[in-house]
């Protein structure tokens, strides 16, 4: 069986900020986010690069071969990065998260650098199908710290990798497509305010992909979220049961 997205994105500039750091892409094969760090305007930049690189993949890959395409995105959107990063000393220090899930087969390539979330909600179950590269997620990973407490401690934005023009290690995994299945993207202008169950509550309670998106979106707001809020909700079909045009 062949599969497809069927995806939105919404995007909106917080509370704050006076830019939108964040990008995101929502295409039949690839998802993919961004969030810039560096400041305005070098965030922008570098988050754009990255997307507009990992949007070239959106396309049909074989499933062994689908996390290297992402990884050799990944890599020529690093390149860029410096490249751009080096021609201009306002864009220096610049760099963003980067997390794609491209669909290949029966089978979703994940890749994730950063603090930027991919969540799978499958038979009403959310799982977290990345594990955030910061400060505070080491030491939760040491016991020094719950998940709680991390999602409060004021070096939570703290990234201990990202796309920044220097070396990194991607994580690479991948996971069985199902029909059904129900893909979430988001910066952490969400993931820092609205907790996983609220997340999954949100998934569970909106057939449409707008507005379960818009809704994710104004639970950060209301919650204070100080940050930009992006987040990509995609469900995955059955191609067969797609209408043509």
């Amino acid at each position: 069986m062949s599969f497809i997205l069927r995806a939105e994105v919404v995007s909106d500039i917080g509370l704050v900020r006076s830019n939108n750091e964040d990008s995101a892409h929502a295409g039949p094969r690839l998802l993919a986010l961004a969030d810039g760090i560096g400041g305005m305007p070098a965030g922008e930049l570098a988050s754009d690069i990255a997307v507009r690189t990992l949007a070239g993949v959106d396309d049909t890959t074989p499933s062994d071969e689908a996390l290297a395409v992402l990884r050799e995105a990944a890599e020529v959107a690093n390149r860029e990065i410096l490249r751009v990063s080096a021609s201009d000393p306002a864009n220096d220090g610049m760099g963003t998260t980067a997390t794609a899930v491209l669909l290949a087969g029966n089978q979703l390539a994940v890749l994730h650098v950063g603090d930027s979330r991919a969540y799978m909600q499958r038979d009403g179950q959310l799982s977290q199908l990345t594990k955030d590269d910061t400060f505070v997620q080491t030491l939760v990973d040491q016991g020094l710290l719950t998940a709680e407490q991390a999602r409060h401690h004021p070096r939570r934005s703290v990234v201990t990798q990202a796309l920044q023009g220097f070396e990194y290690e991607p994580t690479l995994t991948l996971q069985p497509a199902k029909s059904g299945d129900r893909l979430l993207l988001c910066s952490d202008g969400l993931s820092d305010i609205v907790t996983d169950d609220v997340i999954g509550q949100t998934l569970r309670s909106f057939t449409d992909l707008k507005q379960c998106a818009d809704q994710l979106v104004k639970l950060a707001l209301d919650g204070g979220s100080t940050d930009n809020v992006t987040v990509v909700v995609a469900d995955i079909l059955s191609e067969d049961a797609v209408p043509a045009g």
